[in-house]
């Protein structure tokens, strides 16, 4: 089997040995593991699973100084600090009076121009599985626009603001999405955090009525397109799961051990017959607080456990921190690839 036809049985439901993983870290943490192998060689023996065939830019941000940048829609941000922090919004008021939405040629244009490149890419490299990238969902690009703190007051007090503000992004990812037509990938990963460690940051209720349509009319283009919908999402979204497996979820990166109602041995018996699962080794928990030995255990109980019957990617939730013990890193890589 070629490496794409793990991913793709894994889809399926068909389970596989090994269980394809994928093994992101900060640079930090590649330094180190240089320094504990006495050179980079250890990189060589990551399994390249999948790969990126072409990222969609989906903000756009122009240098205004050293400092500060611009995005697409007008939102102006700091640089200098981690991680992202919003300076000032475009939208102040919960209005559109007086501002331009970009236009979808502003968003599209580059697809059309990088788009030979992303299929000469998977071409020269069709044995694994490739994925467009298509970060900053819905949700995030309502926050980028408005504020953390407006958007959670318009769910509420300015819901029809907030609807128009949806659609006009909604929009624009549909022909980006559609713009992508001619590339030959096999899914496209979105990204989106609905959820914080406890739950659904605006309640299941008003996620099913303002942001669940919106992506169910993005993954119905995907689906037309022959392509998988893979998308990411931080913390807890255990309540609309079912929501998200209706509109045609195929595979739900992350997935945070920690975060409330987030087990995957859990969520593996209550949906893992519709739903591919991606993560699931915990960078709360773990990764950094537990030994070499016990990471090694807990990699190998989710690949038998999660992983029967298919289903599943292994990674850790998140790319391992800075703060990763080199020792834990190692032991992580190795059991990945010494299934």
């Amino acid at each position: 089997m070629k490496p794409r036809d793990f991913i793709i049985s894994q889809i399926e439901h068909r389970e596989t040995k090994p269980v394809p993983y994928t093994f992101n870290y900060e640079d930090v943490v590649g330094k180190k593991l240089d320094e504990y192998y006495g050179s980079n060689d250890w990189s060589k023996t990551i399994k390249n699973y999948m790969q990126t065939c072409i990222t969609i830019d989906t903000l756009q941000e122009v240098s205004i100084s050293d400092v500060y940048a611009k995005d697409g829609f007008g939102s102006i941000w700091r640089k200098d600090r981690r991680p992202w922090h919003l300076e000032h919004p475009v939208l102040a008021k919960a209005t559109f009076k007086g501002y331009r939405f970009p236009s979808t040629s502003q968003f599209t244009e580059p697809i059309h121009m990088n788009k030979e490149e992303a299929i000469t890419k998977i071409e020269n490299n069709s044995d694994v599985f490739h994925v467009i990238g298509m970060g900053w969902g819905i949700f995030e690009q309502t926050w980028r626009m408005r504020g953390f703190e407006n958007t959670l007051m318009d769910v509420i007090v300015e819901t029809e603001f907030y609807k128009e503000l949806l659609d006009k992004i909604t929009e624009l990812y549909i022909e980006m999405v559609k713009a992508c037509e001619e590339i030959p990938a096999d899914a496209f990963l979105f990204g989106d955090d609905w959820g914080d460690q406890r739950g659904v940051i605006i309640g299941p209720n008003r996620w099913r009525e303002l942001i669940k349509p919106c992506w169910g009319k993005i993954y119905k283009e995907v689906h037309k397109q022959g392509k998988y919908v893979m998308s990411h999402s931080c913390g807890s979204i255990a309540d609309i799961l079912d929501d998200a497996i209706e509109i045609g979820l195929d595979v739900y990166e992350s997935v945070q051990p920690e975060a409330a109602g987030m087990n995957p041995y859990v969520i593996k018996k209550k949906w893992g017959d519709k739903i591919t699962f991606w993560g699931c080794l915990g960078s709360q928990s773990i990764i950094p607080f537990g030994t070499p030995d016990e990471i090694r255990d807990e990699i190998q109980k989710l690949c038998s456990e999660v992983g029967k019957g298919g289903g599943f990617i292994i990674s850790p939730a998140k790319p391992l921190q800075p703060e990763t013990s080199t020792e834990n890193a190692a032991a992580i890589l190795e059991a990945f690839n010494n299934q």
